[in-house]
């Protein structure tokens, strides 16, 4: 498989450099993606694909269940270099249905590693919406995964909202902060 993904890669370099001649000369110079995208790490969900996008067009932050923590030194660090030195337009947070993680975190088995560290906070989600959501022990497992993920989204949206660099960006530049 792994061999088999390197002359994938060969021959989509031919193709794209056939196909876009300036493309690589110009990603050789540098960055400027008009996008911020903090997105799950799961395989299905690549996010130049799903929008469309080329090399270059999109900054990527993606981890597991896509949980935004201002105590997260990676995300963190991510969002601070796209506001401030890529200078992006907009950051979005996506989420997606059939999530693994969210998956895992509508349940309270043990996982296992640094996974149930990692899924507390949609565990903690999860808690409050089982409080707050009327009906909620009647929604089937879809349903629950469904509201959680956009429990998550819109959870990580008010982070970013608050990081200070955004906010400073969102006050002077206008960035736009998006939950899909």
């Amino acid at each position: 498989t792994f061999h088999k993904f390197l002359a994938s890669n060969k021959t989509w370099h031919k193709t794209t450099s056939s196909s876009n001649p300036d493309l690589f000369p110009s990603l050789a110079k540098g960055q400027a993606p008009p996008l911020l995208w903090l997105g799950c790490s799961d395989s299905r969900c690549p996010e130049t694909t799903l929008c469309g996008a080329q090399p270059g067009d999109i900054f990527v932050h993606r981890n597991i269940a896509n949980v935004v923590s201002p105590h997260d030194m990676s995300s963190q660090s991510v969002i601070y270099y796209a506001i401030n030195a890529l200078k992006v337009s907009h950051v979005v947070v996506c989420g997606h249905t059939s999530c693994g993680g969210v998956a895992a975190a509508l349940g309270n088995g043990k996982i296992g590693g640094t996974l149930d560290a990692w899924l507390y906070p949609l565990r903690e989600l999860r808690a409050g919406l089982a409080k707050e959501e009327e009906g909620w022990e009647r929604l089937g497992e879809k349903e629950k995964a469904v509201k959680l993920v956009e429990a998550n989204v819109k959870k990580g949206v008010a982070v970013v909202r608050r990081n200070p660099e955004v906010v400073k960006a969102v006050e002077e530049r206008g960035v736009g902060v998006h939950g899909v």
